[in-house]
Order: C-alpha cells, then sequence, then structure tokens
C-alpha cells in the first residue's frame, strides 16, 4: 500500500513537472503570414526565431500568385501577408473592393533590366523587343525604368499609371511585350531585354545588384512608391502581434540578414527624416 501511494505520488510529480513546459509552448501566439516564397518567407524564416524569443509562433505559408495572398487577408483566415509593394495593394483594393493596409515598410526590390538575346543596353537596336510585367502598377514601374535610361518617353503626367498606349516617343521602334509579372523571366530568351520584379529575377538566379543592365536609383520616386509591405485586414495593423512583426523585420538583425543574403537584390526600407517626423506626430 505505501508503495502504491509513493508511486502515485511520484506519477503526480512528474505530471506537474511537464505540464508548466507544456503549459507554455500553448501560450505562445500564432502569426499566420501569406508570403511569397523569395524573399518574403526566406526573411520571415529568419526571423521566426527572434519571434519566438518574445512569444509569438510565426507560421509562414508560401503562395505563387498575387492574388490569394490578399484574399486570405481579407477574409481574415491569415494575420497578414508580406508579398507586395504598396502601390500593387492600393490597386488591388481599388480593383477588388477589398480592406486592406499597410501595416509597415519593410524592404524594396529594386527593378531591373536584365540581358536577353543582347548582353548590354549600348547594343539596343530597331524593333528589339522588350518583355515587361503586364500588372497596372509593375508594368508602369518597368516603362519608368526604361524612360530612365533613354529608351523610351512617356507622356507627361502619366508616371506610376503608365502603359504603353502612353509612350510618347519611342526612337528604336521598340515592341513591348506584355507577360504575368511570375512568366516574364520564362521568356528572357525570346526577347531582346526583360524587365524583372525583384523577387522573380532571384527567383530565375538573377540579381539585381550583379546581374541587371540598370536598376532604379535608390533615391528615384518609384523605389519610394513601391515598397514591400506587410498588409493586413483594416482594423488589425495595431495589433501587439502585428506591431511585433513588423518591428522585427524592421530590426538591426534582418536588416543584416536582408543586407548580406541578397548584395543589393533586396534593399532594407529607411524611412525619409520627414516621414519619420510626420508619424511621430
Amino acid at each position: 500500500m505505501t508503495k502504491k501511494i509513493l508511486a502515485a505520488v511520484l506519477a503526480g510529480t512528474l505530471v506537474l513537472g511537464i505540464m508548466p513546459m507544456a503549459a507554455f509552448a500553448d501560450e505562445a501566439e500564432t502569426i499566420t503570414v501569406a508570403a511569397s516564397s523569395t524573399p518574403h518567407a526566406e526573411i520571415l524564416e529568419f526571423a521566426k526565431p527572434l519571434l519566438a524569443e518574445q512569444g509569438y509562433d510565426l507560421q509562414v505559408t508560401e503562395f505563387t500568385d498575387y492574388v490569394q495572398p490578399n484574399n486570405v487577408v481579407d477574409s481574415e483566415e491569415f494575420d497578414a501577408n508580406y508579398f507586395q509593394h504598396v502601390n500593387y495593394l492600393n490597386a488591388f483594393n481599388s480593383e477588388h473592393g477589398t480592406k486592406l493596409v499597410d501595416a509597415g515598410e519593410i524592404h524594396y526590390e529594386p527593378f531591373g533590366i536584365y540581358p536577353g538575346q543582347k548582353a548590354s543596353l549600348d547594343e539596343v537596336g530597331e524593333g528589339d523587343t522588350i518583355a515587361v510585367p503586364n500588372d497596372t502598377t509593375n508594368e508602369a514601374r518597368a516603362l519608368l525604368l526604361l524612360e530612365a535610361n533613354g529608351l523610351i518617353t512617356l507622356a507627361d503626367g502619366v508616371d506610376i499609371t503608365a502603359t504603353v498606349n502612353d509612350i510618347a516617343e519611342n526612337p528604336y521602334n521598340l515592341e513591348i511585350v506584355e507577360f504575368d509579372a511570375q512568366s516574364v523571366a520564362k521568356h528572357i530568351d525570346e526577347v531582346s531585354y526583360v524587365v524583372l520584379n525583384g523577387n522573380y529575377a532571384l527567383e530565375a538566379g538573377l540579381n539585381a545588384g550583379t546581374d541587371a543592365l540598370a536598376v532604379e536609383a535608390a533615391d528615384s520616386a518609384a523605389i519610394q512608391q513601391y515598397v514591400n509591405v506587410i498588409a493586413v485586414h483594416e482594423g488589425h495593423e495595431n495589433d501587439e502581434k502585428i506591431v511585433a512583426l513588423v518591428e522585427t523585420l524592421k530590426s538591426d538583425e534582418v536588416v543584416n540578414y536582408i543586407n548580406e543574403t541578397y548584395n543589393g537584390a533586396v534593399v532594407p526600407f529607411v524611412e525619409s527624416a520627414e516621414e519619420a517626423e510626420t508619424e511621430a506626430e
């Protein structure tokens, strides 16, 4: 009888000893984020242990398109997404009636002009073909980069709303060929040049810092307008876990990881002094 009581006491002690650890594991608050694979999911994976130290379990799901990540956040199936720049976010809201907001600016991916059948912009000639993304905001960004390098001239005032119909001067009679953003790189051998989003360039094994023939200037208006953001459903931008996510992604540890990993293909976003002052007010 004494032995049975002792065994029961010991068993109870073991259970009590285990319970606090299990309970602690259950206390970690989950943050679900929809992301594109490169570089967004990679950056989030690096941030996981940093958030775990703060009591958050970051769960990342990768998507290959530009629509579903917004749909699952708008429906509040996911807490946030990390794959898009702010202009695409605004355009998506306008076109689809979604209520998504920017919870924090994290990085930008310089658009680049990359070699296709021609190896240098010095070789550009009559009737050359250039592949660009066909969605509203990314096409405008590609055209602005072509204009910045003297290949075309756009009509006055079109800026980030530019389409191929806004090309005012085309001295080389370039043929602008439009493809879905994710498929532009697949046509690299079919055209003279391609203009790629930073993430799709990385997925194709290209780096804006080392492989591009031309990239957006760091101080260009395009960079400021195409910063990649954490997007959430309206009303959740100040949730504690979202604030923790954004602050972690803007931390020195993550900034250093981005700089060391992507060599200029992905660049941490730094607010201008004026923007910081405006937010403080």
